[in-house]
């Protein structure tokens, strides 16, 4: 697989990218540096919106705009740069924030959280239903999905919508659920991959080590993508759960991958550059940056919120 920078303006933590089909452009935030952005292929234009808080996940709304997951809560942009509208606000402590997320395929908004500390399994994943036909009269539903875990990442759903898939970063495992679409039902847990620890001692630029799982994306053949943090590759993972495929990073530190393009067939991955050592940022300078590369099966495009 041939990489190339798609955008050269490196991020500190560039998470959450989706391809926007009628738009035509590639969003994405970067955490630490606490903006929404957005990049033009066709004519090369990049866009930095800054936000009071981390972004951890946005995702597109069929009625324009964006949703968001900030530090404190889930909120509502009608557009581009527009007011930040709260809609639902959470009282979890300071050491906690919103992280990993996205639309399911019916147009609820879910997104986990992350408990920065790690020393505890106190992450949780929520969906929001904001949909007209909610039952709720359109008002926000808030469902707890999951929970015991440290960091979550790795959200995606199959083709079919049949299964759902969540990782814990920190505990180095991706977790899968039978899924029931209209009903929001998760049935049948199982651990989908789990991966060896980091060795004890480990310093970045040693061996012995594939990384710990973040984003993640499916194509339409199902195979789910995985972004292997500070193991400098990708996994393209069948859905039983083996290793189909493993893909070089251009980085150590990829973040997470998506689907787009036209034909859906451009790979984009965002990385990281954040407290990486100085060693590692001189050799590999291009962190921070979004790749792209070619890919023969074309992946699932990306959900819409509905409100």
């Amino acid at each position: 697989m041939k990489w190339e920078v798609a955008v050269r303006e490196a991020d500190e933590v560039g998470e959450s990218p989706f391809w926007h089909p009628t738009e035509r452009r590639l969003y994405w935030v970067d955490v630490a540096g606490k903006c929404v952005r957005r990049w033009d292929p066709a004519g090369g234009a990049s866009e930095r919106w800054a936000l009071p808080q981390e972004p951890g996940c946005i995702a597109p709304a069929k009625s324009g705009g964006l949703v968001l997951g900030l530090r404190d809560g889930i909120y509502r942009a009608r557009s581009w740069g527009g007011a930040l509208v709260p809609i639902v606000r959470f009282q979890h402590a300071e050491t906690t924030r919103f992280n990993d997320g996205k639309a399911d395929p019916a147009g609820r908004f879910w997104a986990g959280t992350y408990y920065e500390p790690k020393d505890a399994r106190k992450a949780d994943l929520y969906a929001f239903d904001c949909r007209p036909d909610n039952g709720n009269g359109g008002k926000p539903l808030v469902q707890l999905k999951a929970h015991n875990a440290t960091s979550a990442n790795g959200l995606a759903w199959s083709p079919d919508a049949r299964t759902v898939y969540w990782a814990d970063t920190a505990q180095h495992v991706i977790h899968a659920w039978d899924f029931e679409p209209h009903a929001s039902v998760m049935r049948r847990h199982r651990v989908f991959r789990q991966f060896p620890p980091k060795p004890a001692g480990w310093k970045p630029g040693q061996g012995g080590y594939g990384g710990r799982p973040d984003g993640a994306a499916v194509d339409a053949e199902g195979f789910y993508w995985c972004a292997m943090f500070e193991g400098g590759r990708l996994l393209r993972l069948a859905p039983s759960g083996e290793i189909a495929a493993e893909i070089e990073a251009p980085v150590r530190c990829p973040t997470m991958p998506c689907f787009g393009g036209p034909d859906g067939r451009t790979l984009y991955l965002t990385t990281a550059r954040h407290g990486r050592p100085a060693d590692e940022l001189r050799a590999l300078p291009e962190s921070g940056c979004v790749f792209a590369a070619r890919v023969e099966v074309p992946g699932l495009p990306a959900n819409f919120f509905i409100d």
